[in-house]
């Protein structure tokens, strides 16, 4: 990737500050089809991963490298602590990619300092140049990021800054590690640094920050407006806590007022010259691939890709939007590539047709993927007479999307009423190949599955999330069921949408109970290696 400083940088964290996210965990082959979706939607910089973290995140960063990596392809970055092993096993897992990055860091505020890294300023004033000059024998593109900048002594900060540029990093990035910092204090932290580090000309001015006060895509807006050129984000805002600077927004906020930020970059405000290189379609296809893989719903009143963002209710709102969109409506739907609600395939509709509509709307599957994935369409067709784009999404979701089936639902009944008992009966599949039945009984239908399902497989777990959205509208609609399992301090999520709200809500949680036991049997393989 060619850096510039007369537009944004789109520098996607997704995979690496999303992931970690409370059980947004993804396996390498779900990381593989984010990054594919992310290179489609024209990010200039992907973060696969922090590959000394452990083998998965290695193979991950190596793998999105050697796919998605390509010579016109987004630069792919790794994260590394200012360590001489972290830096080199990033190397190592980029060595894929034709433009690799690696992304050190080290923190440079006095309560990081004395409580996390036990160093002075003078030890970090010499850790930080050192390491990034051992990043750059093994890459040309190393960026440096000073660990909580917000919290920093400025006077300090230029100083790191200043020696890490001199040692050859490319780009700077300003992070507001615990998302402290307001709009105008972090505009005036940018600035600080334009005026004060004396070759800062030489490298990109990036900043990341967290959303713990639902302030940082507006610190990042008035970060650009002070020179910030490459903005550190993720798809849907997901990450640690409050989450990150949410992508489609910063994106979305560019395109819709340029006009406001042109200025900024030296340009004539009436310029329709785009101010980052995002395919702005692809955004809610991205959007719904991250939340549908992470198991993160989007939350309806989500700016940018929550299913009211272009919803109106108000008789007085929807009458304008009828005369002029442009009346309550500041960007069309089909700018982020939401489509309207088309019948798109019915019953009688052929493979071929279905195929064709699954490219159609970006989905790549495999000729074993298809047939599921139509086997369950037609089965769908027989229950509802319109079958739109949403809820072929759903379809593939469901039926492709999904963890290895260990435990298989085979059956699920249940009985229930206001003035009865709500009973469930499962039968469930095993690893080991045996089907068992049981009963059980709850306070509710979902309930009573639940307690079904846990009386047949034995898994140990708390249900801590369990959601309902429908794909549609109407009486026939699709739901979908997201649900989180909590075991050990380690949340594993489960995903299914059905016409029938019960079924999707026994699949979901099914799903998950195999994510949790694929988990469990992975760490007893470690204990057996380490005991051998």
């Amino acid at each position: 990737m060619e850096q510039s400083k007369d537009r944004i940088i789109i520098f996607d964290t997704t995979l690496r500050d999303g992931e970690q996210s409370p059980g947004a965990t993804l396996n390498v082959e779900e990381k593989l089809e984010v990054a594919h979706a992310l290179a489609r939607l024209g990010v200039d910089v992907i973060e696969a991963g922090f590959p000394y973290a452990s083998p998965g995140d290695f193979d991950a960063v190596q793998k999105v490298a050697a796919a998605v990596g390509t010579e016109n392809g987004p630069t792919i970055c790794g994260l590394a602590r200012a360590t001489k092993n972290d830096i080199k096993t990033a190397a190592e897992a980029l060595k894929p990619a034709a433009n690799g990055r690696i992304h050190t860091f080290i923190a440079t505020s006095d309560i990081h300092l004395e409580y996390k890294l036990r160093k002075s300023r003078a030890e970090v004033l010499a850790i930080a140049p050192e390491m990034v000059a051992y990043a750059k024998s093994f890459v040309n593109d190393v960026e440096f990021s000073p660990e909580d900048a917000g919290r920093s002594d400025p006077e300090f900060l230029y100083q790191v800054l200043e020696a890490a540029i001199a040692a050859g990093a490319t780009t700077v990035n300003i992070p507001d590690t615990v998302g402290y910092t307001t709009p105008s204090e972090f505009g005036a932290l940018i600035k600080g640094i334009k005026d004060n580090v004396p070759n800062i000309d030489q490298a990109i001015i990036s900043v990341h920050g967290h959303n713990d006060l639902g302030l940082a895509v507006a610190n990042f807006l008035e970060a650009v407006k002070n020179g910030a050129r490459q903005l550190e984000c993720t798809i849907n805002g997901i990450g640690e806590r409050a989450g990150n600077a949410a992508l489609e927004e910063l994106v979305m906020a560019l395109h819709v007022r340029r006009q406001y930020f042109n200025p900024f970059f030296g340009r004539p405000a009436e310029s329709t010259e785009p101010l980052t290189q995002v395919d702005t379609k692809q955004i809610y296809k991205t959007s719904r691939l991250v939340s549908n893989l992470t198991g993160m719903a989007v939350q309806p009143n989500k700016a940018i890709v929550g299913a009211n963002a272009f919803a109106h209710e108000s008789g007085i709102h929807q009458d304008g939007v009828l005369k002029n969109k442009l009346t309550y409506e500041i960007m069309d739907a089909t700018s982020i590539g939401l489509t309207d609600n088309q019948i798109v395939l019915g019953k009688l509709s052929g493979r071929n047709a279905f195929r064709t509509r699954l490219k159609e709307l970006g989905f790549e599957l495999s000729e074993n993927e298809l047939n599921k994935a139509f086997i369950r369409f037609k089965d769908v067709a027989d229950k509802k007479k319109e079958i739109t784009d949403w809820d072929i999404e759903a379809i593939v979701n469901d039926e492709i999307r999904q963890p290895p089936e260990l435990f298989r639902l085979e059956l699920v009944q249940v009985s229930c009423g206001d003035n009865s008992c709500p009973t469930a009966t499962v039968t469930i599949r095993t690893p080991e190949g045996e089907e068992l039945t049981d009963a059980a009984i709850g306070t509710g239908p979902v309930d009573a599955i639940y307690k079904a399902i846990n009386r047949v497989a034995e898994v140990p777990n708390e249900l801590i999330e369990f959601s309902v959205q429908s794909v549609t509208g109407g009486i026939d609609a699709m739901g979908e069921v997201t649900i989180r399992l909590r075991y050990d301090n380690q949340v594993y999520s489960g995903y299914s949408a059905n016409t029938d709200i019960v079924v999707a809500s026994a699949r979901a949680y099914v799903k998950a109970l195999n994510r949790l036991y694929s988990s469990l049997q992975e760490a007893d393989n470690k204990e057996v290696v380490v005991t051998n």
